[in-house]
């Protein structure tokens, strides 16, 4: 199971690093083209648009993979190793509610929006909505492996 979290892991790390590569370029080449030639390419904006949201949200699950996001610890500190795992698995299961709210939620606008067509591009604004549909359920997913690990660490007495 770790294996393929970390096969997912560097799959997502290398989107990302290819997402940024080509936003990088296609800005880089407006500029030029902007200042000078005094002309540019339209779609590079909503195409960058596009892909910045992708990349926010792929490095949303990232960050949670790698356990990066900010948590506050000095309250949980306090307590002991059993009743910190029990409280782990309570904040896990209200944040895969949460997930299962963004999952729903996101699902219904990607539906609404995908007929919806960006101005220059023609690309279906719906694609952004699906980008926090697939980085909730990644998060979900991940969310499900820790409780199934906190669980049974928790009831085989182990305080780690």
């Amino acid at each position: 199971m770790k294996t393929l979290a970390q096969f997912v892991g560097k799959a997502i790390e290398t989107i990302c690093v290819i997402i940024l590569a080509a936003m990088s370029i296609l800005v880089f080449l407006n500029v030029v083209l902007r200042y000078g030639f005094n002309s540019s390419i339209n779609i590079t904006e909503e195409v960058s648009r596009y892909l910045f949201v992708w990349l926010t949200f792929l490095a949303a699950v990232l960050a949670f993979n790698e356990n990066q996001h900010v948590s506050v610890t000095v309250f949980v500190e306090k307590f002991s190793p059993a009743a910190k795992k029990l409280l782990f698995i309570i904040t896990d299961v209200i944040m895969l509610f949460c997930c299962y709210l963004i999952v729903d939620g996101s699902w219904i606008q990607f539906n609404l929006n995908l007929n919806n067509l960006a101005p220059i591009s023609g690309l279906p604004q719906g694609i952004t909505y699906l980008a926090s549909t697939v980085a909730g359920a990644l998060i979900g997913l991940l969310i499900l492996a820790r409780i199934a690990t906190n669980l049974v660490a928790l009831t085989k007495g182990e305080t780690k």
